[in-house]
């Protein structure tokens, strides 16, 4: 059987906004695109959302021409939660997770993720913003919370995808923006640069 050709590369590790793109069908591949992730000074969380967005698909498709491999647009992406102005990280520690855990407890923050497509003949951009409302949360099931192991490494210390679904009272707006990849945004952009989905080969794409 020969190779499948993608039509995109995803420029993450992330298994969420993969499992989001086979989803929908798109036949892609991933590719290694490692940039520094720190705000710049005086850097609004807006403009560090969508130069990082923007950054790894310019990364992601160097890589392409460096490897010589079949061209395609590249997809990077970037997703980090605020309240208060203040951009929610991932925790350092369980006091840390539980601060921030015990910070969204009964209130509504916001996640925002910046899409980037990258050819090479140009770039684009879509940024998408959904409000995420949490129930009051106990000391006691914020600490039985880390010990499933699971906030450890998410930003805001919990998976809307995941175990955390339990705290989400509300959301407004997009669900897979809180996940990693705004599906309706992403497919304007796939719209723009012809990358087909609904693509039956997007099942044999390579892990």
């Amino acid at each position: 059987m020969n190779a499948v050709v993608p039509s995109l590369y995803l420029a993450s590790q992330s298994p969420r906004r993969r499992e989001l793109l086979q989803q929908i069908g798109v036949v892609h591949a991933v590719i290694n695109a490692s940039i520094p992730e720190q705000p710049a000074p005086g850097e609004t969380a807006l403009d560090y959302v969508q130069r990082l967005a923007r950054e790894k698909a310019a990364a992601g498709f160097a890589q392409l021409l460096k490897q010589q491999l079949p061209l395609a647009p590249v997809l990077g992406a970037d997703t980090l939660g605020l309240l208060d102005g203040k951009i929610l990280e991932k925790p350092l520690n369980q006091d840390h997770a539980h601060t921030m855990l015990r910070q969204l407890s009964g209130r509504t923050h916001q996640v925002i993720t910046a899409v980037a497509l990258h050819s090479s003949t140009r770039q684009a951009l879509r940024v998408s913003t959904t409000d995420v409302t949490f129930r009051e949360l106990s000391d006691r099931e914020i600490a039985a919370y880390w010990e499933t192991g699971e906030p450890q490494d998410k930003a805001g210390s919990y998976a809307i995808q995941g175990l955390g679904a339990v705290f989400v009272q509300e959301i407004r707006g997009s669900y897979s923006c809180v996940v990693g990849l705004p599906i309706e945004a992403t497919c304007e952009l796939l719209r723009e640069f012809a990358v087909p989905w609904w693509t039956p080969a997007a099942a044999e794409c390579a892990s």
